[in-house]
């Protein structure tokens, strides 16, 4: 992981006072695994989930499963869950985030991070250009075709790599049907990090 993506779950867990009972899924194990942020020390369980064994670390548990189905694991018991670099790599990743929403308490905290694509707007430039050579480019067909692509985290297969996401699939489908959903791009190629907390039960 990233050092900056690391940091930035960091801030993010202690700007929004995260602890409890706290899941990583995908977690892998060593130092940055989301679950040895500085910020989730006084955390009172650390529970990861991988579907490879994963050597056993201070203070947190760590499963074998799949997280689309996770029977280990008990309705409403987690306070948050992390997931970075995790779904693009996860074919059925709806099912994963059916199971996240099943797990997490009400007002609970989910925090996932994800490969992302740049957002640009290349035509009004090149028309600009145009505008200002009073004639066609030369080669403006190949620089708008090349302007039109988006840089991308490199495929990286573990033991696939399937999506990358853009900033409305975060809103409208990771984070979709939870409240105060806040969505910030890093770095570049951008990773997008969501955060999203479970409606509290109304009955």
């Amino acid at each position: 992981m990233h050092r900056t993506v690391f940091t930035h779950f960091d801030g993010l867990c202690r700007r929004l006072g995260a602890g409890g009972t706290v899941l990583e899924l995908g977690a892998m194990a060593g130092p940055h695994t989301l679950l040895a942020l500085p910020s989730l020390k006084s955390a009172t369980r650390r529970i990861g989930i991988n579907m490879d064994p994963q050597a056993a670390q201070p203070g947190i548990e760590m499963l074998v499963g799949n997280c689309i189905h996770m029977p280990m694991i008990e309705s409403c018991s987690i306070d948050l869950v992390l997931c970075n670099s995790m779904l693009e790599h996860d074919r059925a990743f709806w099912l994963t985030l059916a199971e996240m929403r099943r797990v997490l308490k009400p007002g609970g905290l989910f925090m996932v991070g994800v490969p992302g694509f740049a957002e640009r707007r290349p035509r009004p430039l090149l028309r600009a250009l145009g505008l200002l050579w009073k004639r066609p480019l030369p080669g403006a067909a190949a620089l708008e075709s090349s302007l039109a692509s988006t840089p991308s985290l490199v495929v990286h297969r573990y033991p696939a790599d399937y999506f990358r996401f853009g900033r409305d699939a975060m809103r409208e489908v990771l984070l979709d049907g939870l409240d105060m959903v806040s969505v910030e791009a890093i770095m570049q190629p951008p990773r997008f990090i969501g955060v999203g907390r479970k409606p509290q039960s109304t009955g």
